[in-house]
């Protein structure tokens, strides 16, 4: 569902290039990485998720999930971090980052829907029973809040648990760490001969996973065991796109 009618009307009287994100979000990380790569000018609306500002009936308007990020071009509305880059690549081809070759872009569309595949079971499960801030979840006024908006039963139950008393189980914790250790084989695998993910160039593929490595090896994740992972995620932060997306952003919001 990439591009959606927001119900909040103001959004689409807004013009030009318009991101609503969070600093430390990796979804987020992924769209400012691609504006970045494109060289594009960009206006900022930072919302800081871990005090709730995304749980409001306005920016619920904006995205029926409460997620972020959002992409508002010219009055259009579009959800879902893989659609909006793969949407800006299109727009804006230069420099590309989607390969000219068939076989290859098949397999780019299979990193990231990978990537998606696992954000909740793992990505989001593990980060949520790890990091310190995370593991409280959501306060009663804010799940209160939070089910009054949300309609995604995934994100529903997620919230529920991860709110709950215990919190995340120690086995479902194990699941997402599992499966995050058999997706990053994958990557390891594919790096052993390559230096980046899709043919010979940096392609949205690599804007997909590095922001997944960064998150999680903060989180606490071990990426011991996939160490040409470890090579290809110091030469993509090496990028001045990840330094201004990714590292400057994390501990706090920087205006575009």
């Amino acid at each position: 569902m990439p591009r959606i009618t927001p119900r909040n009307r103001a959004v689409r009287e807004l013009r030009g290039l318009h991101l609503y994100h969070a600093g430390w979000s990796n979804c987020s990380m992924r769209v400012r990485m691609t504006l970045e790569e494109k060289n594009l000018q960009w206006v900022s609306h930072h919302l800081n998720t871990r005090i709730g500002e995304h749980i409001t009936p306005e920016y619920f308007g904006i995205n029926p999930n409460g997620l972020v990020p959002t992409l508002v071009h010219d009055g259009e509305v579009w959800i879902e971090s893989c659609d909006i880059i793969r949407y800006l690549d299109d727009l804006y081809p230069e420099p590309p980052l989607t390969p000219a070759n068939g076989e290859q872009i098949a397999e780019l569309a299979q990193w990231l829907s990978l990537a998606s595949a696992i954000h909740v079971t793992a990505v989001k499960t593990y980060i949520y029973a790890t990091r310190p801030h995370d593991k409280r979840g959501k306060t009663r006024d804010e799940l209160e809040r939070y089910r009054s908006l949300q309609t995604n039963e995934e994100l529903l139950a997620f919230h529920a648990r991860s709110s709950s008393e215990d919190g995340i189980s120690e086995a479902d914790r194990t699941t997402a760490e599992n499966l995050l250790h058999d997706a990053f084989e994958m990557l390891n695998t594919r790096l052993r001969q390559h230096r980046w993910l899709v043919g010979d160039d940096f392609t949205l593929a690599d804007i997909t996973w590095v922001p997944l490595h960064y998150t999680l090896e903060r989180a606490g994740f071990s990426f011991a065991p996939h160490e040409h992972v470890t090579t290809w995620a110091g030469n993509a932060a090496a990028r001045p796109s990840f330094q201004k997306a990714v590292a400057q952003w994390f501990d706090g919001p920087r205006e575009a």
